[in-house]
């Protein structure tokens, strides 16, 4: 670990140590009443965090003894009382037609602000690589956009700059801190490293909270990997404590809860309730549900055993099972549905290509605009006109479909969002060595701390990464097969995987600085390994800060 460089003890005698060199405008974000504020919420709801972790593990033990997934009993009456609604929604969230994506980095920071698109989602989580200095210095690039003083020149001397528009035509700032599972080990707080959801969520919360409401933009976040509706209790008391401490009116702050896990599919009412005061809406994280999904049944046999990625489609009976009853959900109770992710690129270089490809994203889109939902996520500036066209077509003046597409034809029925088996699709070889090539390149992205890349044409980040070696966990272990190009079928064992991976490894382009073998090596063990890992991202986090240990020393 690189040497401390900030010890601080709180007012209330609580010590605070932060590891890692820091820099004036880094020292700015950590400052000593902010390391106050982190551990405010440290010691009021960590330990709680950390009794949420451990019933995760129960209730991933329940599934593999055979218990299965459905509505729970116990709130039954939260999802028959027709008279709660959410929060109104807020200024700045009425119109969420067009939402991008990506990390808080200087260059996209400034690019997705300049996008035309309605919101952007600032992200810490999948498509950042926790690295110290991202974090920090994605705080920075906020606070900066905020008060409309960011600029940025690369290597290359390109110059990047906001545009001057009305704030009114700026797109909404919505964070999405890390997940509950990941910690920020650069900052121990009483000698127990701090939750990375709470660094994220605080730091910006602290030093801008103020200045969002007098603009009237927030502040609003994104809550990821949720799987249980006590754990947005959690992130509400989370929001009460913090509005508490700086004086700002309870109510204030507005999330939108990411449902991309199989259990928080089953309790999106719950999520809305536990969250009424400060919810905004529901999103289809569609990547992570896939994830989620292999994951959770991982040891269920052949049942729920998924084909290549690139079969399973919004519009596979389950995906459509769980994207409906979401609309239905939201619109229930006044919040809004946003829709999947688009990760294609467009590719000047490839005109016909990107052409057939933005099609798709267009039918993508109005398949989602028709469904009822009040807006979608696109990874690339190149991709918000089409998504904005769909829902200016469908929406006109209006701002959302909330009150005008009830969805009421949906019945919750949990063998429909459990119906794996009716997926379409097949197990092929090509389909193996492309999960192989996207989680060895996004790791070697990941280790060299980038969270989203460019693979293939499209922007991969760490959810899709963990398809990748799950899917191919999953296959190994549920004796599935693989069709080949001459139309065989192969078992996928261990020894043909590690084969493929070689032959996959001795194929890539490498350069100079790159971590492939380190990629290759961290993708291996998570994709053979006895155990099944929960998170790619905990043991890559372990691998960087020993190699920064390494460093320092």
């Amino acid at each position: 670990m690189a040497s401390s460089t900030i010890h601080h003890t709180t007012p209330e005698g609580i010590d605070v140590t932060v590891f890692g060199e820091l820099d004036a405008r880094q020292r700015e974000v950590l400052t000593d009443q902010a390391l106050d504020f982190l551990a405010h919420l440290h010691t009021k709801q960590n330990p709680r965090r950390l009794e949420l972790l451990d019933a995760r593990q129960d209730a991933r033990a329940k599934v593999a003894a055979g218990q299965p997934l459905d509505f729970e009993k116990s709130t039954r009456s939260i999802r028959e009382d027709d008279s709660w609604r959410v929060a109104p929604l807020a200024p700045g969230l009425k119109d969420r037609r067009v939402e991008i994506t990506g990390p808080v980095d200087r260059k996209m920071t400034i690019n997705a602000l300049n996008s035309g698109a309605k919101c952007w989602l600032a992200d810490f989580e999948d498509a950042s690589s926790p690295y110290w200095t991202n974090m920090v210095n994605g705080q920075v690039n906020l606070y900066d956009a905020i008060r409309h003083d960011i600029d940025f020149t690369s290597e290359h001397g390109k110059a990047y700059r906001l545009k001057k528009p009305a704030l009114a035509q700026m797109p909404t700032i919505i964070v999405r801190p890390r997940g509950l599972h990941l910690e920020e080990s650069h900052i121990l707080i009483d000698d127990q490293p701090l939750s990375g959801s709470l660094m994220d969520f605080g730091l910006y919360f602290f030093h801008n909270a103020d200045k969002l409401v007098e603009l009237g933009r927030g502040p609003y976040y994104y809550l990821p990997k949720l799987e249980h509706h006590l754990e947005a209790r959690w992130w509400n008391c989370v929001f009460n404590k913090a509005q508490d401490y700086l004086g700002i009116p309870q109510g204030t702050i507005r999330a939108t809860v990411l449902i991309e896990t199989i259990t928080a599919a089953f309790q999106m009412e719950e999520i809305l309730y536990q969250l009424r005061n400060h919810a905004a809406g529901l999103n289809a994280g569609r990547w992570d549900y896939i994830f989620s999904i292999i994951k959770t049944f991982r040891d269920s046999g052949t049942e729920y055993v998924l084909p290549d990625r690139a079969a399973v489609s919004m519009t596979q009976p389950m995906m459509r099972a769980y994207t409906d009853l979401l609309v239905h959900t939201c619109h229930k109770r006044g919040a809004s549905a946003i829709g999947g992710m688009s990760a294609f690129i467009p590719d000047s270089s490839n005109p016909e290509r990107t052409k057939e490809a933005l099609a798709k994203v267009r039918e993508d889109k109005t398949r989602e605009a028709n469904d009822g939902f009040d807006g979608s996520w696109v990874a690339h500036p190149g991709l918000v006109p089409i998504c904005m066209g769909v829902f200016d077509e469908l929406l006109l003046d209006a701002p959302h479909q909330i009150r005008t597409n009830k969805r009421d034809d949906v019945v919750p029925y949990a063998q429909g969002l459990l119906n794996v088996q009716a997926t379409t699709g097949s197990i092929t070889e090509a389909g193996l060595e492309t999960n192989i090539e996207v989680g060895i390149r996004y790791m070697d992205a990941w280790l060299n701390g980038s969270g989203a890349a460019a693979i293939n044409g499209l922007m991969e980040d760490a959810a899709t990464a963990e398809i990748s070696r799950s899917q191919i966990w999953q296959w190994i272990h549920s004796g599935s097969e693989a069709q080949r190009e001459d139309g065989s079928m192969k078992p996928i064992t261990a020894e043909w995987v590690t084969q493929k991976i070689n032959d996959v490894f001795a194929a890539l382009t490498r350069y100079d600085g790159d971590r492939l073998d380190d990629a290759k090596e961290l993708f291996t063990e998570s994709a053979l390994s006895e155990n099944f890992e929960d998170f790619l991202t905990i043991p890559a986090y372990e691998r960087y800060l020993a190699a920064e240990m390494k460093v320092s020393v």
